[in-house]
């Protein structure tokens, strides 16, 4: 009788609790589901999150040229607004040498308002808005049949003994790397526009490697890599993190050489709107069947070896680092490197080096003319070729360019020799940038400091990579992640990003306070600009 008297009640506990758990489980459903729609509202303002760039150099050309993402050859399109804001920027930009600081300023906010009018794609990012800006679309100057460096394909198949090879007179069918030599201009090393700078970076990112030896000149470990069709590329090694900052206690001239910092200067020289970079682009090579067993050069072959971590190492011939205490190890075979494009053969197309006015000593002891004297632009500026032109504000633009970056190495600079004084300066070799992000180095900036003297254009825009829409670091991240070496990590630290918005607004500064002293800081380029393209407009009506 006991036994089953307790049956029937044991199923009531069982059956209670049952629908108890039931209820709890519902009403939780209930309250999670009231919350995930509350969450899931997106916000209404954008402008604080940079949608990630999923364009990589490692995907094919045609899906690159049609992506909707920012790359380095986005073509803007065709729209009749587009010629307004031209029109607009002619009228508005043409001001008196003396300008101001707070018109200068005033002038850039009223640009960017001007841009903000363009119709914009939904979700379109920092990067494409900065490159449609109209700074950053300004008409050149007509180009001549001289103001090319290389008159035709056939003379530099010639001279750079490429007689095997059967040219067409279809430029389409060069390769990318031929193709970027006959569009350098008297004006500038390419065109940000053109659909062949994706080609190129891709073409150097991903061909086949035929073969690797070792590149003469210089201090550090560099290797000339050779692919099909005869094109080339300048290889620098990674030897430290991408996060090692340099040593408080190394000299400027005693920095390792940094194959990030390669590829970040040359995206910060095109967000600065200078392209006088070579293209560079990050490639995760494999030691031993990429240089080891490509290589004839016996300087390189006979210096490989497994360290004792299983790692395939070799250390080169050059002045410093090459050594089996500062070797280049893959882990244990791959190893990350920069590869730059390769200019023009200096029997096709001869530069002229020149020493720069502010070059280091170099010494660890002694200091340069130009430390020790602070009107020491007046005898530069009586001084050819700094004495007329525009060689003078070039060298500026450049100083600029490596304080942002805090290079320290920058003794000489290059030009083509067929352009005379009238040409840009070549911005090569950016190795021992980026190596120090927690100070500044205003030693860099002497040339604008003492000779108070910059471009509008580019004063312009530097104001507008200060402001929150297109925020220098902001663009920076979005156009590094382009790179085939972000997907592992990125390119350039939080650190470094943050440092050149800090290093942007001393800059700034340093101009703010030349116009309280002078009258003459602002030198006018986008007058020929506004003045050619008036003209160009008054003749088709």
């Amino acid at each position: 009788m006991v036994r089953r008297n307790r049956g029937p009640s044991t199923r009531s506990i069982y059956l209670g609790l049952a629908c108890l758990s039931l209820a709890l489980h519902l009403l939780l459903a209930v309250f999670c589901l009231s919350v995930l729609q509350t969450t899931c509202v997106l916000p209404t303002s954008s402008s604080s999150s940079i949608p990630r760039t999923d364009s990589r150099h490692n995907e094919s050309v045609s899906h690159t040229a049609s992506s909707s993402t920012a790359s380095s050859s986005d073509k803007l399109p065709e729209r009749t607004q587009n010629k307004e804001h031209r029109r607009l920027t002619a009228n508005t930009l043409h001001h008196e040498a003396d300008d101001t600081l707070r018109e200068v300023t005033e002038k850039a906010k009223e640009l960017t308002g001007a841009a903000k009018t363009i119709q914009k794609v939904k979700g379109e990012s920092k990067l494409e808005a900065l490159f449609e800006h109209p700074l950053y679309n300004l008409p050149g100057p007509e180009l001549q049949p001289d103001d090319w460096l290389l008159s035709s394909v056939s003379s530099a198949s010639k001279e750079e003994g490429y007689d095997d090879m059967d040219w067409t007179s279809d430029v389409e069918t060069y390769p990318p790397w031929l193709r970027f030599h006959l569009g350098i201009s008297r004006w500038e090393l390419y065109n940000r526009k053109d659909p062949n700078l994706a080609q190129l970076t891709h073409y150097l990112a991903t061909q086949r490697i035929l073969g690797a030896v070792q590149k003469t000149g210089g201090t550090q470990l560099k290797l000339l890599i050779s692919f099909p069709n005869h094109g080339q590329a300048l290889l620098k090694p990674m030897k430290q993190s991408r996060d090692t900052e340099t040593d408080v206690n190394l000299f400027y001239f005693s920095d390792f050489e940094r194959h990030n910092a390669e590829i970040s200067a040359f995206h910060l020289d095109r967000l600065l709107g200078f392209n006088r970079i070579p293209p560079v682009v990050g490639r995760l090579m494999n030691v031993t069947a990429d240089i080891r067993e490509k290589t004839t050069d016996h300087k390189v072959s006979r210096t490989f070896f497994t360290s004792p971590a299983g790692n395939v190492c070799f250390y080169g011939q050059c002045e410093y680092y090459c050594s089996t205490e500062h070797p280049v190890c893959g882990r244990p075979h791959l190893l990350e490197v920069s590869l730059a494009a390769m200019l023009p053969d200096l029997s096709l197309a001869p530069r002229r080096s020149w020493r720069s006015p502010w070059r280091r000593s170099y010494s660890r002891t002694k200091l340069a003319q130009w430390e020790k004297n602070p009107n020491y632009c007046d005898s530069v500026k009586q001084t050819p070729p700094y004495s007329q032109g525009t060689r003078l504000v070039d060298l500026i633009d450049m100083a600029v360019l490596d304080f942002l970056m805090s290079n320290m190495d920058r003794h000489h600079y290059e030009t083509f020799e067929k352009f005379g004084n009238e040409t840009f300066l070549l911005h090569l070799d950016n190795g021992r940038a980026f190596g120090r992000h927690s100070q500044d180095e205003p030693s860099i900036l002497a040339p604008l400091q003492q000779c108070c003297r910059i471009r509008r254009s580019t004063l312009l825009r530097l104001h507008l990579l200060a402001l929150p829409d297109f925020r220098l670091s902001d663009v920076m991240r979005e156009s590094l992640a382009q790179d085939p070496l972000a997907d592992a990590a990125p390119l350039l630290s939080e650190a470094h990003l943050s440092a050149l918005d800090r290093r942007l607004a001393a800059v700034l500064q340093v101009v703010h306070t030349c116009q309280e002293k002078y009258t003459d800081v602002i030198y006018d380029d986008l007058d020929r600009y506004d003045q050619d393209s008036l003209t160009d407009r008054n003749t088709k009506q």
